[in-house]
């Protein structure tokens, strides 16, 4: 990839002739993004954290139709940031992108308000991407896995050259997440249960959900913690693994697991960011994990892959951490190891499956340097089986 400037080449590719919504959480890079890609001289910005902008076009939404009429050609394009911060602008983009030959980009860390107050969504005239914290491969050499596994990828802790900046960063973060998209935007009545509830969902990160110990410890019902873990989807924050659909006899219809977005925000809200990550360690394995699951999800969304994933548990307790589900193809059997060694009995449960399953292919994701065939089973260094089974050149 090409840096220049510290700025890194992202694998997400945005056509510059459509309107689109760019969604992703705070920090992701989102107006990085568009300010290397469309010309601050050919672009009207408009940013709607700016509390002034926000109430100008809160007041009169028709503002924005006014000044979109009185510019001039070369202006191709009209960006507008945080578009959730007022979403009746959005029956007014619908007008004008009908009227008129600009070209709007809408970006927003919150699908919140857009989702429940029935925001005019353009009618399928603007097309939808994802930005995602950077993925390994947009790294290049810069890419540390032990630092991605303790900090995360958010563009800001990627620069930044010391722990410390990392940890105020990460701590700093999540202070905004709650002051500015939860009560800010008046999500919730009471900020201190879902105060403790982030606590608490952090320390679930990558097990399944079980909302009656999450409600017991956080001190609401369980009503309230479904509520709570649908603000953390709606809010980009993080996203839900189902169990594997499929008339498979001994599958377990279990609950689903839950994943932040990224390795750093877990950990700053677990409050874990001045334990180190170490190897060996079951922790280490549940941070490999996410951060493996979320590289794969990064990808199949920057290239469009119709791709279904689930996780697969049986009523025997014998669990594959990923399944992929891929149209015309057997679906891929994900088992995750964080050791540089796998060995036969580490691929106990995923045999056991996958000789019970017959249209799949059973892979095992590790540190492992070369790949190796163990029975019917490709295991493989992590980087090759995401590569190839998540991207595409």
């Amino acid at each position: 990839m090409v840096k220049k400037h510290n700025i890194l080449e992202r694998l997400l590719k945005l056509p510059k002739k459509q309107s689109l919504f760019l969604f992703g959480a705070r920090g992701t890079g989102k107006s990085t993004l568009l300010q290397r890609l469309f010309p601050q001289s050919n672009c009207l910005w408009l940013n709607l954290l700016d509390p002034e902008q926000e109430t100008r076009f809160a007041l009169n939404p028709k503002e924005l139709e006014n000044l979109v009429l009185a510019l001039p050609k070369k202006i191709s394009h009209v960006i507008i940031d945080e578009i959730q911060k007022v979403p009746k602008l959005l029956d007014v983009v619908h007008y004008l992108s009908e009227t008129t030959e600009k070209k709007f980009i809408l970006t927003g860390s919150s699908a919140r308000k857009l989702k429940f107050g029935g925001a005019n969504l353009l009618a399928g005239r603007a097309f939808v991407y994802n930005l995602f914290p950077f993925s390994f491969l947009e790294l290049e050499d810069r890419f540390n896995l032990n630092s991605a596994l303790q900090w995360g990828l958010l563009p800001q802790v990627v620069f930044f050259r010391t722990n410390e900046e990392k940890r105020q960063y990460l701590q700093a973060y999540t202070n905004t997440y709650l002051k500015e998209e939860i009560w800010g935007e008046q999500f919730i009545r009471r900020l201190d249960p879902f105060r403790k509830f982030l606590e608490v969902a952090a320390q679930c990160n990558t097990k399944i959900v079980n909302y009656s110990n999450v409600a017991k410890n956080t001190g609401v019902d369980d009503k309230t913690v479904k509520e709570y873990f649908a603000l953390l989807e709606d809010t980009l924050i993080g996203f839900f693994l189902e169990p594997f659909k499929h008339s498979f006899r001994k599958r377990l219809s279990a609950k689903p697991k839950f994943y932040f977005f990224d390795c750093g925000v877990v950990r700053a809200l677990s409050r874990s960011l001045t334990i180190p990550v170490s190897a060996s360690t079951s922790s280490y394995g549940e941070s490999f994990e996410h951060f493996i699951i979320v590289e794969c999800m990064k990808l199949a969304s920057y290239f469009k892959l119709d791709y279904r994933f689930s996780y697969l548990r049986t009523k025997d307790d014998v669990e594959i951490d990923m399944v992929v589900e891929r149209p015309g193809k057997p679906a891929l059997f994900i088992e995750i190891k964080s050791t540089s060694n796998v060995l036969e009995h580490h691929l106990f449960q995923l045999r056991l499956i996958a000789k019970d399953f017959k249209n799949c292919e059973p892979v095992c994701f590790s540190q492992d340097l070369m790949s190796k065939k163990i029975g019917n089973i490709t295991v493989m260094p992590w980087r090759d089986g995401v590569l190839k089974y998540f991207y595409r050149s």
